[in-house]
């Protein structure tokens, strides 16, 4: 539980988490050594000064009280004072507070030190951090003593931890600095791998540590490995469907040379089913292919244009809610066809289809929903596979197709670092399909 909530507070990106692993360290290290060190140093060096001066202290007392008169008895001890570098002033009443600065933890030492070996010191004043000022009773009336705090304290205590604080800040700036040049190979290679994933293919150059260049030449080798194949298909499939337009057309010519007839006519379908299974097999290339380099592109102009296309074909098809604004950088040729497909399946298994377009921060999502029968839930997995036709729940006689249509538009989702989602329409009843699309 408390692994748990202390995680929710961890950095999540990997310069936060290199930085606090730098950071923590040198943070442990300065705490360590101010309190083992430092602390510990200056309270032995500080007690040690304080029981040196004792003695000067002590005989100054005695001075004082080996004169039966006050006046003689202060004016030797002021004399004794003055020979022993301090100031000695009668005082009327002395305040039985000791007064010190809050930080000042070697006056603690100070005090603590002097009040055990002199009975008759009433309070220490340490508040000017220059000076110590003791007050004293004696059998002529209290007095006070004063002299140079450096006296009692080592010079300039802090020096040290300045100097440690210093160093500390340097050499934090300075593996940052090299911590930077450390991480932006890696962040080079994150974000070449994030734009492959959205269709783009952004150039990278090998940089960093031998690990940073290995996990680079494997991205590359499979950037490579994975275009090529892409264009391996697409050239397999477009030679494969232009060789059978050849021997097709020729079918065609030779049912035209047959005449009318039942035979003839059942053949001449069969004839054009092949066609469109054909025009199928290079729309399912053409997924896969790079159409034109990605371009900033505006996606609510890309649901209106597509809903227009439909309308123009007497198709019932209404834009309805658009939320958010903002640009993306897709190929736009292949969105459009994603959007086309998405109503083109609407449309032909439902009375009427409604498309609306939702921008996000990071992604945009076009929802497609119709009044049709819908697709089965255990059977949405097996709808986006290629050549896939759902016959009880999407009727076929409404329309032909091959069973590419919502393979094609998955194809294109993933290829711009989204996907596709079938679920039901809670408002209309049917089918709704989300294409989401990173931005």
């Amino acid at each position: 539980m408390l692994l748990g909530w202390f995680k929710n507070f961890m950095p999540k990106g990997l310069y936060g988490r290199a930085a606090l692993i730098l950071i923590v360290p040198i943070l442990t290290i300065q705490l360590v050594v101010s309190i083992v060190f430092v602390q510990r140093y200056f309270t032995d060096v500080t007690r040690q000064m304080s029981q040196n001066i004792l003695p000067d202290l002590e005989q100054v007392g005695a001075e004082i009280r080996k004169y039966p008169g006050a006046e003689q008895a202060f004016a030797q001890g002021t004399k004794m004072a003055w020979d022993l570098d301090m100031g000695l002033r009668r005082q009327a009443q002395p305040s039985p507070e000791d007064t010190r600065v809050f930080y000042d933890f070697s006056g603690r030492v100070v005090i603590r030190t002097l009040k055990q070996a002199l009975p008759d010191l009433v309070s220490l004043d340490l508040a000017d951090l220059r000076t110590v000022g003791l007050s004293f009773n004696s059998p002529h009336g209290a007095y006070e003593l004063r002299f140079s705090r450096n006296r009692v304290t080592a010079r300039n205590p802090h020096q040290l931890l300045v100097y440690m604080l210093a160093t500390g800040f340097l050499m934090t700036v300075v593996a940052f600095l090299f911590l930077r040049n450390q991480l932006r190979p890696i962040r080079r290679l994150a974000q070449a791998a994030e734009a492959f994933g959205k269709g783009r293919s952004v150039p990278y150059r090998l940089a960093g540590a031998s690990e940073v260049r290995a996990a680079g030449a494997a991205f590359l080798d499979m950037r490579a490995r994975i275009e090529r194949q892409m264009e391996q298909r697409t050239q397999m499939l477009s030679g494969v469907s232009h060789d059978l337009r050849t021997p097709l057309t020729r079918l065609k010519l030779g049912l035209a040379m047959l005449g009318e007839g039942d035979e003839v006519a059942a053949l001449e379908r069969d004839v054009e089913d092949m066609r469109r299974m054909l025009d199928g097999f290079l729309a399912f290339a053409r997924s896969d292919a790079q159409e034109g380099e990605a371009e900033e592109t505006d996606p609510v102009t890309l649901a209106r244009l597509a809903v227009e296309d439909a309308r123009r074909m007497g198709r019932q098809v209404n834009l309805m809610a658009i939320e958010g604004e903002g640009r993306a950088v897709w190929r736009a040729g292949a969105v459009r066809r994603a959007l086309d497909n998405l109503i083109g399946n609407a449309v032909t298994y439902a009375t009427q289809a409604e498309l609306s377009v939702t921008i996000l921060e990071r992604s945009v999502r076009f929802t497609v929903e119709d009044d049709g029968p819908g697709i089965p839930e255990d059977k949405r997995e097996e709808a986006v596979k290629p050549f896939t036709r759902l016959v009880p729940g999407r009727n076929q006689d409404r329309g032909g197709g091959v069973g590419l249509g919502l393979a094609i538009t998955a194809d294109i989702a993933r290829s711009h670092g989204g996907s596709l989602r079938l679920g039901t329409s809670e408002r209309l009843g049917g089918l709704k399909a989300e294409l989401v699309l990173a931005r």
